[in-house]
Formats: C-alpha cells, structure tokens, sequence
C-alpha cells in the first residue's frame, strides 16, 4: 500500500505564512508527479499546484503566493504558502501519481488532508 501523510496546517492570521508537507511512504518505485488541492466547505475540491519533474503550475489563485516544491529523495512534496487571506481556508489535500513496484503502471493516491485556517 501507499500512504501520504500531510502536516503543516493550522490557523494563521491574515497575512501570514504556513509550509505544509507531505511524505509518501509503502511499496514505491516511481513518482510521476505530486500535487497540492484544497476543498473549502461547500465548495468542491480545486488544483492548487503540482509539480512533475521539477517544473511547477499553479492555479492562478496561487500565483505568486504559494511555492511548490519536492525533495525527491525522501518522496516528499511541500507547499509554502504566503500572504494568506481568509479565502484561502480549507482542507488542503496531497496526491501523488505513484507507481508500486509491483505493477507497471501508475495511479494516484491521495492523502488525508490538514485543516488550514486563516482568519483574524
């Protein structure tokens, strides 16, 4: 099996920072890509940004405020997240396109999600 684990969140003010992390871990021979979404209560879940090979893309909600980046050697993928605004609350979830080494082809597990919040 697969699992991600995310950490990271929290409750910040507006204007304020936060680095979530998410750790792969199981039976892995091969990361694809990974990837950050979050879901806002009554909303569905949005692409935040993803990062494949090293090259980065962001929904235009993030540009220029979240940094997305990975540290391949311990399967490993971060989201620095800057200049927070409330509109930015929700539970943000990690996925990865992952393939076992058992099988040769590769499907997408999805962690558990870490709660952040903004607000004054």
């Amino acid at each position: 099996q697969v699992q991600l684990a995310e950490s990271g969140g929290g409750l910040v003010q507006p204007g304020g920072s936060l680095r979530l992390s998410c750790a792969a871990s199981g039976s892995i021979c091969s990361i694809k890509s990974m990837g950050w979404y979050r879901q806002a209560p009554g909303k569905q879940r949005e692409l935040v940004a993803t990062i494949t090979s090293g090259r980065s893309t962001y929904a235009d909600s993030a540009k220029g405020r979240f940094t997305i980046s990975s540290d391949n050697a311990k399967n490993t993928v971060y989201l620095q997240t800057d200049s927070l605004k409330p509109e930015d609350t929700a539970v943000y979830y990690c996925n990865a396109n992952v393939r076992k080494c058992e099988f040769s082809n590769y499907a997408v597990y999805w962690g558990q999600g870490t709660q952040v919040t903004v607000s004054s």
